[in-house]
């Protein structure tokens, strides 16, 4: 579908609420006037994409009114997969969204799914919170900002690891001495929930590694040295800062 074609469906979709509709004005591909009222602008793309979002941002300099309208059926299945990602944003780029969707009978009908809005961030504490948490708890930064299809090492996976690397003999061991292993998470909801698959109860408050376990060890085996060479410097400041003077 050219971008062309998409003009006459939303002119006639503007025209049926009253407004005064006209292509290519000053750059813009369609601007809608009603009396006493803001300009509306609608920027047209055969697709949704970065371009129509940079278009449609350039135009808020001239409206607060602003569209970005694409057919449905160019995304195909992705439109509804990602249409709350896509609502999200332009709501917050305070753009408005005109979906255009084929009729059985030929012909196009234009569904507004967002009307633009200036918006207001509103801060999610628990999130953020979250965040820090993460933060804080994992240590050094053994991740690569942009990975795919690569495990990410998180607090909670270093957690696991620690437990992992006290089993590693084999042996069974109560809850309470790995207890102080743990940091994100206690190590009984760790053990517990056994997310990796790592562990294994042998008896009431007792654990050992499973082959699984054992595997992920040498896997992650440069993390597993990593976080003994951080826990044992934090130990040992622990013990410089806690040793009396003499």
């Amino acid at each position: 579908m050219l971008e062309t074609e998409l003009a006459a469906p939303v002119t006639a979709f503007l025209a049926g609420q009253g407004y005064e509709v006209k292509s290519e004005v000053g750059s813009c591909d369609l601007v809608a006037v009603r009396a006493g009222e803001p300009p509306v602008v609608v920027e047209l793309k055969n697709r949704f994409s970065l371009d129509l979002l940079l278009q449609g941002v350039d135009r808020l300099s001239v409206s607060d009114a602003v569209y970005v309208a694409f057919p449905a059926e160019s995304a195909g299945g992705a439109w509804k997969r990602r249409r709350r990602s896509v609502l999200k944003t332009c709501r917050r780029l305070g753009l408005g969204i005109l979906v255009l969707r084929a009729q059985p009978g030929g012909g196009y009908a234009v569904l507004p799914e967002l009307d633009p809005a200036p918006y207001r961030p509103r801060l999610d504490a628990g999130r953020r919170r979250r965040l820090l948490k993460e933060f804080a708890n994992r240590v050094g930064d053994p991740n690569t900002a942009g990975s795919t299809r690569v495990k990410i090492v998180t607090a909670y996976r270093q957690d696991a690891l620690r437990l992992a690397a006290a089993l590693a003999d084999g042996a069974a061991q109560p809850v309470a001495a790995l207890r102080p292993l743990a940091r994100s998470v206690p190590a009984a909801r760790l053990l517990q929930q056994n997310v990796y698959g790592w562990f294994e109860r042998e008896r009431r408050g007792h654990y050992r590694l499973t082959p699984a376990g054992t595997a992920a060890l040498a896997t992650f085996a440069e993390v597993v040295r990593e976080l003994a060479a951080a826990d044992a410097t934090a130990v040992g400041a622990v013990a410089t800062i806690a040793a009396p003077d003499r």
